[in-house]
């Protein structure tokens, strides 16, 4: 009878441990999505003029760019994106887009067109960012970073999940030429894909 029992009581404490397991896969397999990718295709650098009397930046940054959910059950509500322009750690630009919110189904791809970035602002730089700065426009090229501050909302098939928004801001580093006009196409920029997308998983985790 012992025997018995020891054997009864391992089949249901291995059976236990198998659904356990099961239920972790396949909760993890349905509820903690791939992380949507974005990617900047083009930008239009029209100004970008220092003017070192009165320490103002002025600008006019037209951004591409495309969002891709890879997830083939889960779907992706926008409540809010942001841009925000950063050269040489400081923020010349805060830019909140108009044609929110949207929803973005499975394995879909959505294009943002004509996000304008455009306005003057006070920065200060000192002698080396006043240096970078002249070197970028001797060569005509300039290193902008561009920043997206996110608001999401997954889909579960009827279920919608809390807000999401990234452990940190999702960077895109570019290397923008100046363009002579608006309507031309950025002569040797190249499509660039953003970094840090962190909205279902903690990247400190490790």
């Amino acid at each position: 009878m012992s025997g018995c029992r020891f054997t009864c009581c391992f089949w249901i404490y291995y059976n236990l441990i198998l659904c356990f397991s099961l239920s972790f896969m396949i909760f993890g397999f349905i509820f903690l999505p791939q992380e949507p990718k974005f990617t900047i295709t083009n930008a239009t650098l029209t100004q970008f003029n220092f003017n070192s009397s009165n320490n103002t930046l002025d600008y006019n940054l037209t951004l591409n760019m495309t969002i891709r959910n890879p997830n083939k059950r889960v779907g992706i509500y926008y409540r809010r994106i942001q841009v925000i322009g950063d050269y040489r750690k400081k923020r010349f630009a805060l830019v909140t887009l108009n044609t929110l919110p949207f929803y973005q189904g499975h394995k879909n791809t959505t294009e943002l067109h004509q996000v304008v970035v455009q306005g003057s602002q006070p920065v200060k730089f000192g002698k080396r960012e006043v240096s970078q700065f002249t070197e970028e426009t001797a060569s005509g090229i300039y290193s902008i970073k561009v920043q997206l501050a996110l608001r999401i909302k997954a889909r579960y098939g009827k279920f919608t999940s809390r807000n999401y928004q990234p452990y940190r801001k999702i960077d895109c580093k570019l290397n923008v030429p100046l363009s002579f006009n608006e309507t031309s196409i950025a002569s040797g920029f190249k499509a660039t894909r953003c970094e840090n997308v962190y909205f279902f998983t903690d990247p400190d985790s490790d």
